[in-house]
């Protein structure tokens, strides 16, 4: 298993070492005359295009920007659902605007395979995050349709494309995942975005009406679900140090969202003495170095107590990652003492009870810097997801179908795909609300994502594609 501390040396060893070589480097020509029986028409060169298309469809000018129920959303929406159709599901949008896709299979009553991921983006996006799982997904139900074996899965199977995963445009993750699994609260209709638009207005300026009544209706029965699986590139750069295409994903970090909000006393930047400012933002980023040290060193900060033992601050000191991605101030003016600053903090760790204790201690510390300072200051909890454990069962039939689908391409037996923790977010931590949860990685270049750099190769689209088939196939 690569743990967070192998993780972090594999990415130090990536910037000082050049990529080593491997056999599963896969490149044009090597399986050639393979090609057919492997499907790769639809697993590869279809899904890539696909890929391409849906990265087209934008809300911005020049760079991709896809947010939960904008007019790119909904048209994006639309193209899933006609793949998906033409890969012979039959398909609905429900109150939250996810697009299904299910095909009943020999007993419909029987419990049913959730296949998803998102179709949303962040700003100046790249085109693989979400939108590979969804479209390999569908690309592997079409291989079953045209052999004609797809009514043959013993159970049925349903592709979502969740509608708002990222979160961008109201601070709130998971929106249509959450919803499926039944963890969305009411409340979370009204959360409004910058330009004072709420949840449910979005919905309905897009005709869809849903109500307190209709989003409790939403959330699947326990009982009528088998499992659900995510393909989802890595985001990270240890597949491609080790040199494999896929991987298994153990589990998924835990993560909090915390809004700031830090008001002092606005001024003229010429004529206040600096020993009479209550400047909120001089002391914004007192709070960011705090919050930077802190998480660079957690163990300089927290008690060890009864809540905080000595393998919790190990496990953060190996997996607590820290950022202050956005921040804002009024007026913003040049020559004007700010009169308020707002900035948000993204916390994650993979040990919950540790991520508590770096919350509690942050921000006690932060209101302590706010006093010494006379400013005020507003700390929100915006988002709370706990760290979920993969399912054995499901992370063992993912890592088989993986292992069998490098096989089938290469045509030799190769080393078992790596097993890794994923420090990012997905659509599994919601679903695991409601069902057992598993994940495959894909090779990203560079580890990079969130960004328009972000990239995956071909082949390797081609391999995810054919290790969902192959997981498809244990089912029939």
């Amino acid at each position: 298993m690569i743990t967070p501390l192998l993780f972090l040396q594999l990415c130090v060893l990536s910037i000082l070492l050049p990529p080593t070589s491997s056999a599963f480097m896969l490149s044009d020509g090597i399986f050639e005359g393979r090609e057919d029986d492997l499907f790769a028409e639809i697993l590869r060169d279809e899904a890539v295009s696909r890929l391409n298309q849906l990265g087209k469809v934008s809300d911005a000018d020049g760079y991709l920007e896809r947010t939960f129920m904008s007019p790119a959303s909904v048209r994006a929406a639309n193209l899933i659902r006609a793949w998906m159709e033409d890969a012979g599901l039959t398909t609905w949008v429900d109150f939250m605007g996810n697009v299904h896709g299910r095909v009943e299979g020999l007993n419909a009553r029987a419990e049913a395979l959730l296949i998803g991921s998102h179709l949303d983006t962040v700003v100046d996006a790249g085109i693989f995050d979400g939108s590979l799982g969804i479209i390999s997904a569908i690309s592997a139900i079409k291989v079953l349709k045209s052999n004609g074996t797809l009514t043959n899965l013993i159970r049925p199977v349903e592709v979502i494309a969740f509608s708002d995963e990222e979160g961008v445009r109201f601070q709130s993750t998971f929106l249509g995942s959450a919803a499926v699994a039944g963890i969305l609260p009411v409340s979370a209709l009204q959360i409004s975005d910058k330009s004072g638009v709420n949840v449910q207005d979005a919905l309905k300026e897009n005709s869809i009406a849903i109500t307190e009544e209709s989003l409790f209706q939403l959330k699947y029965d326990p009982q009528s679900v088998w499992g659900y699986v995510e393909v989802h590139i890595e985001q990270g750069p240890v597949l491609e140090w080790l040199g494999f295409p896929l991987g298994v994903v153990k589990g998924i970090a835990g993560q909090t969202r915390l809004k700031v909000t830090v008001r002092g006393s606005q001024g003229h930047a010429g004529t206040v003495p600096m020993s009479l400012r209550q400047d909120p933002m001089a002391a914004s980023a007192e709070l960011i170095m705090l919050l930077e040290s802190l998480c660079k060193n957690p163990k300089d900060f927290l008690s060890y107590d009864g809540h905080c033992n000595d393998s919790t601050v190990e496990s953060l000191s190996n997996s607590l990652v820290c950022t202050v991605g956005e921040i804002s101030t009024w007026p913003s003016a040049s020559n004007v003492i700010p009169g308020q600053v707002t900035f948000t903090v993204d916390l994650r760790a993979m040990d919950n009870m540790g991520r508590e204790a770096v919350l509690y201690e942050l921000s006690n510390r932060m209101y302590e810097i706010c006093e010494r300072r006379s400013v005020s200051c507003i700390i929100e909890r915006k988002h709370d997801a706990n760290a979920v454990i993969c399912d054995s069962e499901l992370t063992s039939e993912l890592k088989f179908a993986a292992n069998a689908a490098l096989k089938r391409i290469t045509g030799e037996i190769q080393d078992e795909v790596p097993v890794l923790m994923s420090g990012a977010g997905h659509d599994a931590m919601a679903m695991s609300h409601l069902t057992k949860v598993g994940m495959l990685f894909v090779r990203c270049r560079g580890g990079v994502s969130h960004s328009p750099a972000e990239y995956v190769l071909d082949d390797d689209v081609w391999a995810a594609g054919l290790s969902i088939l192959a997981f498809l196939e244990t089912h029939m």
